[in-house]
């Protein structure tokens, strides 16, 4: 599978579907042979701007890419495409599983009442010994969302529900595992990215961020590229990079006022900093919708 360049992918509601959403539900499951074996087991690099998946693969095989990193996976295994993550898949003929497609509300909705929301990074967990936990619930989902029960939107939800509380665990595990000791490095760079959060529209310097964690400038920047592997000012443009995407993308705000709600000094610096950072002017990136 190649990597294409971010300019010339294609943005879609569903695999391959540029028309509405094509239920009046905020989600939508399907099973992978049902999709894949339309396309030749292969589907080509695209993104979607409002909706999450997760593909679950029970067997067979699988070459998965979502922005730039391929997992080959050969066993049961759980995919996490976050939104607007760029990705292409390619199947093998003997493949089993589920795609689950949840608008952006919903995940929202469902995510809020979690600690750390499990869907807002890309990521394939191996199901383990979990298999017949993931195939019950994934074939429920599938079971629920063919029917039409009374309390079939609540059964949906909760069954969801129990999905994100499944991948926020195995995200916890995971980063527990990479990190079994938590150090003082750890804590500052959370701080930071508190603080971030918080104030990436003043446009602070490095400085200041350290400053309040009582640190060095050079010693933030020293744990955020040994932590994070990027410099803190990298962070903080990512951080500004991502909300003007998500303004193009889900309000009606012109360049000018997302320029002026992100603490842009005028929008000609904006669209320049948006460019070199995406590849594409805010005009172009939101038409690509």
């Amino acid at each position: 599978m190649h990597k294409i360049p971010a300019t010339t992918v294609p943005v879609f509601k569903l695999y391959g579907e540029t028309a509405a959403w094509p239920t009046p539900d905020l989600l939508h499951c399907e099973s992978i042979p049902e999709r894949s074996r339309l396309h030749d087991w292969e589907i080509k690099p695209h993104r979607h701007g409002d909706l999450v998946q997760l593909l679950y693969l029970q067997g067979g095989s699988a070459e998965l890419e979502v922005e730039g990193l391929v997992n080959r996976v050969q066993q049961p295994s759980l995919q996490v495409v976050p939104a607007l993550s760029v990705h292409g898949f390619r199947f093998s003929q003997d493949v089993q599983g589920h795609v689950l497609s949840l608008a952006l509300p919903l995940v929202e909705q469902l995510g809020a009442v979690l600690d750390s929301p499990p869907l807002a990074r890309a990521a394939c967990y191996p199901v383990g010994g979990q298999q017949r936990y993931l195939d019950a619930l994934f074939d429920s989902i599938a079971e629920e969302y063919g029917a039409q029960q009374t309390g079939r939107e609540l059964m949906l939800q909760s069954l969801i529900s129990a999905l994100l509380v499944w991948v926020g665990r195995r995200s916890l595990a995971l980063e527990q595992a990479e990190a079994p000791s938590p150090d003082r490095g750890r804590e500052h760079l959370q701080g930071f990215t508190r603080l971030l959060e918080t104030h990436f529209r003043e446009h602070r310097p490095i400085e200041q961020y350290a400053l309040e964690l009582g640190i060095s400038a050079a010693h933030l920047n020293a744990l955020c590229r040994r932590l994070a592997g990027q410099s803190a000012l990298q962070l903080i443009n990512q951080r500004l990079l991502l909300e003007a995407k998500r303004c193009l993308v889900y309000t009606a705000m012109t360049i000018n006022q997302v320029s002026d709600s992100l603490g842009f000094s005028e929008p000609a610096y904006f669209s320049r900093f948006f460019k070199r950072g995406c590849g594409l002017s805010p005009k172009a990136f939101r038409l690509q919708r």
